[in-house]
């Protein structure tokens, strides 16, 4: 895998809250050891600690590399690759256990991220990797899991307007100051098997919130690319770019202990977003910079 830019860090959202990581894997295959994995001391040097699951994937790189120079990072993934200290399969609650012993706060990225994933594949491979990352927090004494979600959630309003005109680009008399952007309070409407899969880590997290004290906090995450930029109409509704992903991750680690449970939505300024950030900046701080728009010449 080509190596993540850099991004900084630069924007504080509150309270710091130490940190594991966990970051989206490829395919969560299982690793040729069934042993328990070894896990080497983390060297904090005063730092927050963080663990990042997945940590090959696309955005456990953004943000191992978007957030090191704040926190001590350790990768956990499913095979061994750059960014990856930990290597165990996150369908085995044994496996990963050790990675979670002392850690603060997980951010669960650890999915198969297609999302045109198949059920066989989402109920194999997402479900019990989500469960798993929950559990293994409880066990652990874990203060805060971000759940990496998805805006395949509520995908289906997409083929309702004024939604399908926005992602097509054709906005006719729409007013993107005016047209009634999805918040959080709408009904999940999943678009398919994948988006099936995040509703579900969204309802596990609320009942580990209610039924353990675990702070959990669900991210319907956009368009993130390698590339850091739109490459389609929908794109300029949907982008969050790198440096809006690290800023957003920041700010839900280092919101106060007082937020139990959340749902918001990871999405960039953009002009045409379909998604209302304001219980994001009221919530958490997340005061996003960019907006797809800049890039819209460049869309055919």
């Amino acid at each position: 895998m080509a190596p993540a830019l850099p991004v900084p860090v630069s924007r504080t959202c509150g309270m710091m809250a130490r940190v594991h990581v966990l970051g989206r894997f490829r395919q969560l295959r299982r690793p040729a050891s069934r042993e328990r994995a070894v896990v080497r001391p983390l060297a904090a040097d005063g730092k927050q600690r963080i663990l990042i699951t997945g940590a090959g994937g696309l955005i456990g790189g953004i943000l191992r590399a978007g957030l090191s120079d704040r926190y001590a990072v350790r990768g956990l993934d499913a095979s061994r690759g750059s960014g990856t200290d930990v290597v165990a399969d996150m369908k085995r609650l044994d496996e990963i256990r050790p990675a979670f012993e002392g850690v603060d706060a997980v951010v669960d990225l650890a999915a198969d991220p297609d999302a045109a994933a198949s059920w066989e594949s989402v109920y194999e491979n997402n479900l019990p990797a989500t469960r798993n990352a929950l559990e293994a927090a409880r066990l652990a004494g874990v203060r805060r899991l971000v759940f990496a979600s998805s805006n395949h959630v509520v995908g289906m309003y997409e083929r309702d307007e004024p939604y399908a005109s926005v992602v097509a680009g054709d906005y006719g008399k729409l007013d993107p100051a005016s047209f009634p952007r999805l918040g959080v309070d709408a009904p999940i409407r999943p678009d398919g098997a994948y988006g099936l899969g995040k509703a579900f880590g969204e309802a596990a997290g609320r009942l580990y919130a209610d039924e353990h004290g675990l702070s959990v906090v669900c991210l319907r995450i956009g368009t993130v690319n390698r590339e850091n930029r739109p490459a389609s109409a929908r794109h300029l509704a949907t982008l969050l770019t790198h440096g809006d992903l690290v800023h957003l991750v920041s700010c839900c680690l280092e919101a106060p202990p007082s937020l139990r449970y959340g749902v918001f939505y990871g999405v960039s300024a953009n002009t045409w977003r379909l998604w209302d950030l304001e219980e994001a900046r009221r919530s958490l701080g997340y005061a996003p910079r960019d907006d797809a728009e800049r890039w819209r010449s460049a869309i055919r």
